[in-house]
């Protein structure tokens, strides 16, 4: 392990922004793989790692989004199964993180995250922890999901974010918070998918009939 990886994996009661800050430092303008972001993370790497991947998916339509998903979706079953330590595929952490990326995650999380560390505290931990936590998990599955469909990558990720947080800072507020907007997205997403389902039947059997001629004419 690095020396680099040594100053950061201290106090758990470390600022989560303070870790990205470190890392973002000790990143030289080579960049650094995922596999060495994730050793320099402290034993709170599942929240830090799904805030890491999360918040860039932030941004509306982001082009990649759904690959980003992926690996997101990896480490919330791995949540849920009780995993202490992540596990990322082989060819995810071999990939090569630009600094400019780092900088701008470690920039965003300073300037629009830093509210979460004077709000937040440990409460409600049930929720942040042990079966709580995978229960927490399970609508990170779903809401990692909905971030690989097209156009959809930004309400989910918002979820992701607030539930990451709450693994984060043992904050079952936060955590509860992101589980209650993903399950209401996933639910208007439903209710939209539904919709067009049902209302693709409906006009099927309107036209059925009341002009079954042109049902023959599009060979149905």
């Amino acid at each position: 392990m690095s020396p680099a990886a040594e100053t950061v994996r201290d106090d758990p009661r470390r600022s989560f922004i303070g870790v990205l800050q470190q890392i973002d430092a000790a990143t030289g303008p080579e960049g650094l793989t995922v596999a060495g972001i994730v050793d320099r993370l402290d034993e709170r790497a599942f929240g830090l790692l799904l805030l890491l991947l999360a918040i860039p998916c932030l941004v509306p339509g982001l082009p990649g989004a759904q690959i980003i998903a992926i690996p997101i979706f990896l480490l919330a079953a791995q949540i849920m199964i009780g995993r202490h330590e992540p596990w990322l595929p082989g060819w995810f952490t071999r990939l090569k993180v630009e600094k400019s990326w780092l900088s701008a995650i470690t920039g965003f999380a300073d300037k629009r995250l830093r509210w979460t560390e004077a709000l937040s505290r440990p409460r409600l931990t049930f929720l942040a922890s042990g079966i709580g936590e995978r229960f927490v998990a399970f609508f990170m599955l779903l809401a990692s999901v909905t971030v690989m469909l097209p156009l959809t990558n930004t309400i989910p990720s918002l979820a992701l974010t607030l539930m990451a947080l709450g693994l984060i800072q043992r904050d079952g507020l936060f955590a509860l918070a992101g589980a209650l907007v993903a399950a209401a997205w996933v639910s208007a997403l439903g209710i939209v998918i539904a919709g067009l389902v049902l209302g693709a039947g409906f006009a099927v059997d309107l036209v059925r009939d009341a002009a079954p001629w042109l049902l023959d004419w599009f060979g149905r």
